[in-house]
């Protein structure tokens, strides 16, 4: 969407600090709404604790290529994909159960946040992301490797303690991705990835096969609350799977 001159205005005398950003002085209601509005969809969240937006990324790389063409994409409805809200991203880690040292993989990273706390946990942290903006976002933080490209045409390597994934869901392109995903976990390994509540009922086969696939490997469902994608521009209703990988080869 084509961003208006007063709201670039705005975004031009703002503050950045790392992955926050600060608004200049106060605004009127219409004017910070059509701002805000911009802000989130470039990946922002208002918090009110930090005074700030913050971003799971480098704040000023995220609005970038809005200063660049006074335009903002929408890019979480384009590609299918919705990033992990924070209390999302807290239950994947929590599910996770990381351990200083482990390596963490985020496949299709968009801005890390699931990425960024595995960092924050003492991990060695690798991202995939097919999206150049994205990369260069992620180029900014301190992970060991990110790698630009098609994370479904990559040849897996089974070297990762935990894999952590908030994949696109258009077309059941979850399900494809983490069964990929799961082949770059080394044995005893675990995979935890939010994923489109439909996996747990729909009735063809790639759902039934994935069920019994999670189902071999003594995994789990969780649901999500309905709201829990509210912030990041969707209702979807979304689901965690967990499950440990063993050393059978796949």
């Amino acid at each position: 969407m084509q961003v208006a001159q007063p709201v670039l205005a705005v975004l031009g005398r703002a503050e950045f600090a790392g992955n926050l950003l600060k608004l200049p002085g106060e605004l009127d209601r219409k004017l910070y709404t059509q701002v805000d509005k911009v802000l989130v969809a470039a990946g922002g969240k208002w918090s009110r604790k930090a005074a700030a937006h913050l971003f799971a990324g480098d704040a000023r790389a995220a609005l970038e290529p809005i200063f660049a063409t006074g335009k903002v994409i929408n890019e979480k409805q384009e590609l299918g994909a919705f990033f992990s809200p924070p209390a999302v991203a807290d239950r994947v880690i929590a599910l996770a159960e990381l351990e200083r040292g482990m390596q963490v993989l985020e496949p299709s990273a968009g801005h890390g946040a699931l990425a960024a706390r595995a960092l924050l946990a003492g991990c060695e942290v690798d991202c995939i992301e097919v999206n150049d903006r994205h990369v260069s976002m992620l180029c900014s933080t301190a992970y060991r490797n990110v790698v630009f490209a098609d994370f479904l045409k990559l040849e897996p390597q089974q070297i990762y303690d935990r894999v952590l994934m908030n994949p696109p869901f258009g077309r059941q392109a979850d399900i494809r991705h983490v069964l990929h995903a799961a082949k770059f976990l080394r044995a005893g390994g675990r995979l935890v990835a939010v994923m489109s509540a439909g996996v747990r009922y729909r009735v063809n086969r790639l759902s039934t096969e994935f069920r019994a696939f999670v189902e071999s490997r003594d995994g789990e469902f969780e649901d999500l609350p309905s709201d829990s994608f509210r912030a990041s521009g969707t209702s979807v209703s979304t689901c965690l799977v967990r499950f440990d990988s063993d050393e059978i080869p796949f």
